[in-house]
């Protein structure tokens, strides 16, 4: 699974590139969210395949900070650019002769920027969080990665401000991208049904199916995990929705914008035609 997501993504990445037709916005971010997916993974999964190699499923402190701090940022990162390509599509559909205008390069890598300083700062949050807490020696974490909510079940100090702190993290980096999201597409959707006919209705949301469907995916996901954490107490469900979220949105995700894009289909066939 971990090589497939990261082929898939890396496929993706390459189609893009060589393609001067994909030299758009919405193909900019999709890049940009095949390489933060592959980090997202990358962060969890390589380390759970050398415990399995190795047989130790053993983790330094020192590690199990530096695997917060890049699963903060590459799921922050994630989140932010699936924002973008919602306003994106915003753009496209309710704003479509101003596009060029309104999505110019210059937007385009400003958004991406501001995207990669709030998820470092998330990171960042997430390692100061982390930090104020004290261990014992030589605790189990009923996971197969360090994932913040249960750094703080297994925590000897008080978690009182550290589990504030959290929520107030969450609340915000996660809050504010999927109201962004939901007012985008709450106008495109009315954009739509002000459209006469049922053909240019259809058009017009085929353009945003792929996307609707990885936001859906990636939250869907997500939401499942950390519910599943406060709610169950089985800790292989919940390892289970956590393997959901971490390892099968960001391996399903090239197939959802390959198999339901034209663009897509076309610019594989000329990269395979070409390595051939």
């Amino acid at each position: 699974m971990y090589l497939v997501t990261v082929f898939g993504n890396l496929i993706i990445m390459l189609a893009v590139g060589s393609d001067s037709r994909l030299h758009t916005p919405m193909y900019f971010f999709l890049s940009n969210l095949s390489l933060a997916d592959i980090g997202f993974t990358s962060t969890t999964v390589l380390k759970m395949l050398v415990n399995i190699q190795t047989q130790s499923k053993s983790i330094t402190y020192a590690g199990c900070l530096t695997q917060v701090s890049f699963y903060a940022f590459f799921g922050c990162m994630d989140s932010l650019l699936l924002t973008s390509m919602a306003y994106d599509r915003f753009v496209a559909i309710c704003h479509p002769l101003h596009y060029t205008v309104i999505m110019n390069p210059r937007l385009c890598g400003l958004l991406a920027l501001i995207s990669i300083f709030i998820s470092f700062l998330d990171s960042q949050l997430h390692i100061l969080m982390v930090s104020q807490l004290t261990f014992c020696m030589n605790l189990e974490i009923s996971q197969f990665f360090c994932d913040p909510p249960e750094l703080l079940h297994i925590a000897c100090s008080d978690t009182f401000s550290s589990t504030v702190l959290l929520y107030c993290i969450g609340a915000f980096f996660g809050g504010v991208p999927v109201s962004g999201i939901i007012f985008s597409y709450i106008r495109i959707i009315s954009s739509i049904l002000r459209v006469p006919s049922s053909e240019g209705k259809y058009k017009a949301f085929s353009t945003c199916g792929s996307h609707l469907s990885v936001v859906c995916l990636f939250y869907g996901t997500g939401m499942g995990e950390y519910l599943s954490s406060a709610v169950l107490s089985s800790s292989k469900k919940v390892a289970m929705a956590t393997v959901m979220y971490t390892v099968v949105a960001p391996m399903l995700n090239p197939f959802i914008y390959s198999l339901r894009n034209r663009d897509i289909k076309k610019a594989l066939r000329k990269l395979l035609g070409r390595t051939s």
